[in-house]
């Protein structure tokens, strides 16, 4: 008899010179990332924005889609999307990230979508407050975790569900939690969630669950498999390890020159040149970024310009470079204020989370 493990493999690592696989091409041909030259904008149009799709995009009529909340709670709630946008409006810049990204770049990789540094994007978020919902549904002093489900129906190593994942309760009253059904001043486009998808500031995209229809709260940890299985940091298959939670602190450098068409090394000219980016953190600002043109072994501190958007939109940054012909390996790091830094090496984990290893980008300067 044929069961859901014939199709759904469990978790691995690839060989220590074993090549991308056909699978790992097709999730990354349907799950696109942020291309770097578009860190130019303050807010990433949708159509640039990564993007990550754990199952499929769903067939939700908007004029039937319904969000409901209840579980333990004194008084369950059904909101069309009618209703929701009579509600309290609001509109908030946030970078959202994958968890994954940079997943590629581990050595041994884990097998999965393969991320190098771009899954990342800016984007003006619009809709009402979760935190009111919640309370007008009463929640219990007990209650511990609530669970938000999507309408994207899978298998995940062998287990059927639909999209599940679930906040801790205190996270989910967070004022600036949203159920968003605009991004960028338009309508939600279906492969970021139309009708309706979660936005948690600060936390890795796992969170933001798309297509949003359940809002469940729950009196004890929920063990469903996104939260339980899928995004844990974890050594081995045999660690339980701890749950992904809030982004931790990257700079992104926006390649200058222009590009080689398969290498994607940069070429430039002798003369003075303006580096810059995008830095961001999940735990606390950023404070501080440096840049390296040597790969690592100096750095020099970056001019980081005041936030454009709020505290959960990345913060531009800039250094004027002067660079004479040769080869360059360039990078920035950055600091937040909970003291959290970039490492220039990438402590490993078996999902491939969570890493915010430097980025490299290898510039050619030429000959004038």
């Amino acid at each position: 008899m044929t069961t859901v493990d014939d199709v759904s493999l469990p978790s691995r690592v690839a060989g220590p010179d074993e090549a991308i696989s056909a699978e790992e091409l097709q999730l990354a041909a349907r799950n696109h990332g942020i291309p770097l030259e578009a860190l130019r904008y303050d807010v990433t149009p949708a159509g640039l924005h990564y993007l990550l799709i754990h199952y499929d995009i769903p067939d939700v009529d908007p004029a039937a889609h319904t969000l409901t909340v209840d579980g333990a709670v004194r008084q369950p709630l059904r909101l069309d999307l009618a209703t929701l946008r009579e509600l309290p409006r609001v509109t908030h810049r946030v970078t959202l990230e994958c968890a994954g990204n940079g997943r590629a770049l581990l050595h041994p990789r884990p097998v999965s979508q393969p991320w190098l540094v771009e899954a990342v994007g800016n984007a003006e978020w619009t809709g009402t407050p979760l935190a009111p919902l919640l309370r007008e549904a009463g929640l219990p002093a007990d209650a511990v975790d609530v669970v938000f489900t999507g309408a994207d129906h899978g298998v995940e190593r062998g287990v059927e569900q639909d999209y599940q994942r679930a906040l801790p309760v205190a996270d989910a009253l967070r004022e600036e939690v949203l159920l968003a059904y605009e991004m960028n001043g338009a309508p939600l486009l279906p492969q970021h969630g139309a009708p309706l998808r979660l936005i948690v500031p600060g936390w890795y995209g796992m969170a933001h669950v798309k297509w949003l229809r359940h809002v469940r709260v729950l009196t004890e940890p929920s063990d469903g498999y996104q939260n339980a299985v899928a995004y844990r940091l974890r050594r081995d298959a045999d660690d339980p390890g701890v749950p992904v939670t809030r982004i931790e602190p990257r700079a992104l450098v926006r390649p200058p020159g222009f590009p080689d068409f398969m290498s994607r090394t940069r070429v430039l000219r002798p003369g003075p040149c303006t580096v810059d980016g995008r830095a961001w953190s999940g735990h606390a600002p950023v404070t501080a970024v440096e840049v390296t043109v040597d790969g690592g072994t100096t750095w020099v501190p970056a001019t980081l310009e005041e936030p454009n958007g709020g505290e959960w939109a990345w913060r531009r940054w800039h250094v004027e470079w002067r660079p004479t012909p040769g080869r360059y390996a360039l990078g920035a790091r950055a600091t937040d204020a909970s003291g959290r830094t970039q490492p220039v090496e990438q402590p490993w984990n078996r999902g491939g989370f969570a890493n915010n290893l430097v980025q490299r980008v290898e510039v050619v300067v030429l000959v004038d």
